[in-house]
């Protein structure tokens, strides 16, 4: 086993060393700035993403707060409108039931009226009628009294003493 890379020399060992400290002063001189500075970077863009965060946050907790108010208030606006135009509705309702109600009393009235006139008016005929049979009877009754000349003469007798009393 004698291998030179399981067991190195001491020659080859101290190259390696000494290439290893060369590698590594290059990379801390060179490298380690510029790693910490894109660490650094990161960093400040990891803080900046978080604090743009918070702040969407906080800003989505006021949307989130805002919309609610503007829901509450949309939500007061219907029932407003709603109520008002229930209020509307039963006022048009009423209106409506009182013209009806007027409009029935006035055909109740002129019904009323009707009747009456018509009542005058058949009572009125009734009447007519009742003169003009009457008329007819005593007509009827005089011509069959007068047809005997003797009765004739007492009925004007009677008839004139009647006058004068009056």
């Amino acid at each position: 086993m004698n291998n030179p890379l399981i067991n190195p020399g001491v020659g080859t060992f101290f190259w390696m060393l000494l290439s290893f400290g060369i590698l590594a002063f290059i990379l801390i001189k060179f490298g380690w700035p510029a790693i910490l500075k894109a660490l650094k970077k990161r960093e400040e863009a990891i803080a900046a993403s978080l604090n743009e965060a918070a702040k969407a946050r906080e800003e989505m907790k006021h949307l989130v707060a805002h919309n609610e108010e503007l829901l509450r208030q949309a939500k007061m606006e219907r029932d407003e409108m709603l109520r008002n135009a229930r209020m509307a509705s039963d006022q048009i309702v009423e209106e409506a039931r009182a013209k009806a109600t007027l409009e029935a009393n006035r055909i109740v009235d002129n019904a009323r009226e009707n009747i009456n006139y018509e009542k005058l008016k058949a009572m009125t005929e009734l009447k007519n009628q009742m003169a003009n049979l009457s008329i007819e009877i005593a007509e009827k009754l005089i011509r069959a009294e007068l047809s005997d000349k003797s009765k004739a003469d007492a009925l004007i007798q009677k008839e004139l003493e009647l006058m004068h009393l009056n």
